[in-house]
């Protein structure tokens, strides 16, 4: 079986940090930031670097702020 590496990029300026995207990632890959965004949010924050690209956070957010990369590893 390949391994799956991925990616994301949040657009944080959009985010409103509703937590959604915490709840359903299988890797714990996302977590509330402390930094505060144009809109006066707490926005998500990638808090470790073991995506796998599963999309789940990009399927849940009701914003569309995340962009998500996959690729496989030989």
């Amino acid at each position: 079986m390949a391994k799956v590496k991925g990616d994301i990029v949040i657009d944080l300026e959009i985010c409103k940090g509703c937590e959604l995207c915490i709840s359903v990632c299988p890797e714990d890959t996302l977590g509330l930031g402390n930094k505060i965004n144009v809109k006066g949010y707490r926005y998500i924050a990638k808090v470790n670097d073991n995506c796998t690209g599963c999309s789940n956070c990009a399927i849940i957010c009701p914003d569309s702020v995340f962009t998500v990369y996959r690729m496989k590893l030989n």
